[in-house]
């Protein structure tokens, strides 16, 4: 016997429809239909390139932000060859990090992600921008993000107390590669003050608590 509330989930609009995860390959072009389906290891190498280890042994170089591959079929026959649009749909399924990432460790959650090439190793979850606005966990007090900094707290000093922010004695228990967060209190000074002109605090990030509204400015 049917349930009743089955049935009215099937026949529910809203309802997602069945599909395969993988594309029609028979419905695609050669060339996306061969990248969808050949055996194919891709590498990050950096920079936006990437190594495709191909079926027949080969290795072409890929550099995906310029549309280009080392292979003949892009070499002298000027296509968009299998390579990359492999790279292409590793990139898109979160297989291997875009251009300008790679897979690391993040610097606030501790969780293997992609983090960028350059700068502080904060994956997107944790990932702070000017402007955003956090609460110390340890006072309560909103702040405001002035920047995300490649400093980490044992690196950046604290003339005022002489001491590292990782010393400092209201940050003890945060880790001390912790990325420097400089932030200002958004009642400091004068009320249309802008950033540049409030005093700012440098915090270790998982000191912060970043919530999801938004930029306060």
């Amino acid at each position: 016997m049917t349930h009743p509330e089955h049935t009215a989930a099937s026949s529910d609009s809203a309802a997602p429809r069945r599909r395969p995860l993988a594309p029609d390959t028979a419905r695609l072009e050669a060339r996306s239909a061969r990248a969808w389906t050949e055996p194919m290891a891709v590498r990050p190498l950096g920079g936006g390139c990437y190594a495709v280890d191909g079926a027949s042994g080969a290795t072409y170089t890929v550099a995906l932000p310029d549309g280009d591959c080392d292979c003949p079929d892009r070499r002298f026959r000027g296509e968009r060859c299998k390579h990359l649009r492999r790279v292409a749909v590793e990139v898109t399924e979160g297989r291997v990090p875009p251009p300008g990432q790679r897979r690391g460790r993040c610097a606030g959650c501790r969780r293997e992600a992609f983090v960028p090439e350059d700068g502080p190793a904060v994956c997107g979850d944790c990932w702070v921008e000017r402007g955003d606005r956090a609460t110390d966990r340890e006072t309560g007090d909103s702040v405001v993000v002035y920047r995300l900094t490649d400093e980490t707290a044992a690196e950046r000093a604290v003339p005022a107390a002489d001491c590292t922010v990782a010393d400092y004695p209201a940050n003890d228990g945060y880790p001390d590669d912790d990325p420097v967060v400089e932030v200002v209190y958004p009642f400091d000074g004068a009320p249309d003050a802008d950033l540049d002109d409030r005093r700012r605090y440098a915090f270790p990030l998982s000191r912060l608590v970043i919530p999801a509204e938004g930029p306060a400015v």
